[in-house]
């Protein structure tokens, strides 16, 4: 499982120029699922990935978390993330989670998420989703359950 967590101000997501999610202060959030992943391996991810401290406190110190700043969440699934580009230049996606299985690793990470922040906005899963951001830092975080 791989997680791509933008530290942002606001952030988007449009569907058919509809607004499906959108969020101030807080992490938008891409998603990428394999087949090999598990709830157990999405719970490490989730409780990793609210647990960083990646906001600023007083001294300007990156030690606060999303909880701590009343951050809001954004999360968008993203097979692309799991793009195999070691042959010729166009990406092979067979290391992606068949869809019925990802959907599934989707909607359960949400969940989780809601259990524990007040606002969680989402995408459309499958959809051609546009996302806009403005990116606090910028500061971005890859997560990836093969290397936690």
């Amino acid at each position: 499982m791989r997680f791509v967590i933008q530290r942002v101000l606001e952030s988007e997501v449009k569907v058919d120029g509809e607004v499906l999610g959108k969020i101030g202060k807080g992490f938008m959030v891409l998603i990428g699922v394999c087949d090999s992943d598990t709830k157990e391996i999405a719970d490490k991810m989730v409780k990793k990935m609210l647990g960083l401290r990646i906001f600023e406190d007083e001294q300007g110190k990156t030690n606060l978390s999303l909880e701590t700043v009343g951050g809001e969440l954004l999360l968008i699934s993203q097979f692309t993330l799991y793009a195999n580009c070691k042959k010729g230049n166009r990406p092979s996606f067979i290391e992606a989670g068949a869809p019925d299985m990802a959907v599934e690793m989707y909607e359960y990470i949400i969940e989780k998420c809601k259990e524990q922040v007040p606002v969680v906005e989402r995408g459309q899963f499958g959809a051609d989703m546009k996302v806009s951001l403005v990116n606090d830092g910028p500061f971005t975080i890859i997560l990836d359950s093969d290397t936690l």
